[in-house]
């Protein structure tokens, strides 16, 4: 993808300014250069309408561990209100490399090897923007989370893509090699992987590796689900052979302590990566979420019970929310982690699933997120019968969503 749109007339312009690249980068950029507005935005709007259930965005709605909760209640009653350090507080970056040893067997130096940010989308903004500028191109799978091309379309950088196909979403990896050249930067790697779902295999992740070295790619690893797989345990890309040197791995307590709004977020790697990571981050927000830092490292230290338990328990509702969308007629991919599931909606008889995502509120009171706003105009066209369903919900919901599902094959 190159940083233009079609004007009315059909010919190209250039996205010009920085947020007319960053909207172009998350598919917000209108034909005639108007901006537009998220489909996350526009479905929860539209689930708000119609008192429809959302499992459009992925957000639980149950709160996160007790003892992390009141641990950050405690900090604000104890003053822990002000600025941060900059690169997070030392509980929290000795919390965090002390998890990555526990369960992986790596070894961050907590002083110069851990970066506390914003949430992930911070980190991986300021690792965008710290490597890649014009001239440079960003390697993603497709489908791809939409912060990912918004902050490569900010970095003046040319965002290339290689496809995840259905049904098991895994890497092309004759596309991935294909789409590297001595201007690839950097591979932004997601995995487990929203929103397919998947988790790539043990063999792909090392071919990855062995492509990244060929071609001296630095890799950025979105791993913020690193805790919630179905089958087998997750492995981060920083564990296996030739990777450590050129990989940043970042994660946060958002998803695994299901606390998202707290936006505490982390960035590990070798000290000099970390710190060019951390000049650019310094400027973007310094420091944030002082009162739930500690709280967080806490979490990072519960029995490895609570790990397990919250995969076993999502992988219930999975499997709820999957058999209740195969009953209402969809064809529904298998989901090895994360908090969403793929359903195709062509069985119904329904090949647009942007305008299905639009009408489903209204319809039976259940809204989703359409898979091809994830992509380039190609890999739209790829994936345009998909939809996105979220299951970070209460078994009460989900339950009351599949009924309401139910009824759809008569509406249509």
């Amino acid at each position: 993808m190159r940083s233009s749109f079609p004007s009315p007339d059909g010919s190209a312009q250039q996205a010009a300014e920085p947020w007319q690249r960053t909207a172009l980068g998350a598919n917000l950029l209108r034909p005639d250069g108007a901006l537009g507005i998220t489909i996350f935005e526009e479905i929860t709007a539209l689930a708000a309408a119609h008192g429809a259930i959302n499992l459009g965005q992925g957000f639980p709605d149950e709160d996160g561990p007790p003892e992390i909760l009141e641990a950050a209640r405690a900090a604000i009653a104890a003053g822990a209100n002000q600025y941060a350090p900059g690169r997070g507080v030392p509980e929290l970056r000795a919390a965090v490399a002390s998890h990555q040893e526990r369960f992986y067997g790596l070894r961050p130096d907590p002083e110069t090897g851990v970066l506390v940010t914003t949430g992930a989308t911070e980190a991986i903004a300021a690792a965008v923007l710290a490597f890649a500028g014009p001239g440079d191109e960003v390697l993603t799978f497709e489908p791809f989370y939409d912060s990912y091309g918004a902050v490569i379309g900010l970095a003046g950088a040319d965002h290339i893509t290689a496809p995840l196909r259905a049904p098991d979403f895994q890497p092309d990896l004759e596309a991935l090699e294909a789409a590297m050249s001595s201007r690839t930067r950097m591979l932004l790697l997601n995995n487990p992987h929203n929103p397919t779902g998947s988790v790539f295999t043990r063999e792909a992740l090392t071919r990855i590796i062995e492509l990244a070295v060929r071609h001296d790619v630095l890799l950025v690893t979105d791993e913020v689900y690193e805790h919630l797989t179905f089958d087998g345990a997750h492995i981060p890309v920083a564990s296996l052979p030739g990777a450590a040197e050129r990989t940043l791995t970042i994660s946060s307590a958002g998803k695994t302590f299901s606390v998202t709004g707290w936006k505490v977020g982390w960035l590990t790697g070798p000290e000099e990566l970390v710190a060019r990571v951390r000049t650019v981050k310094s400027f973007l927000t310094y420091s944030s979420g002082m009162p739930f830092q500690g709280a967080v490292a806490l979490g990072l230290g519960l029995p490895d019970a609570f790990f397990t338990g919250i995969a076993e328990t999502l992988r219930r509702k999975k499997d709820q929310l999957s058999s209740g969308l195969a009953a209402a007629g969809f064809r529904v991919h298998a989901s090895q982690g994360t908090y969403f599931v793929i359903a195709d909606c062509a069985p119904l008889g329904v090949v647009d699933a942007t305008d299905l995502a639009r009408r489903l509120p209204a319809l039976v009171g259940v809204a989703a997120i359409p898979v091809p706003v994830f992509c380039h105009p190609e890999g739209a066209e790829r994936t345009r019968s998909l939809l996105r369903f979220a299951f970070c919900k209460t078994s009460e919901i989900l339950e009351d969503a599949a009924g309401r599902l139910a009824s759809l094959q008569g509406k249509l």
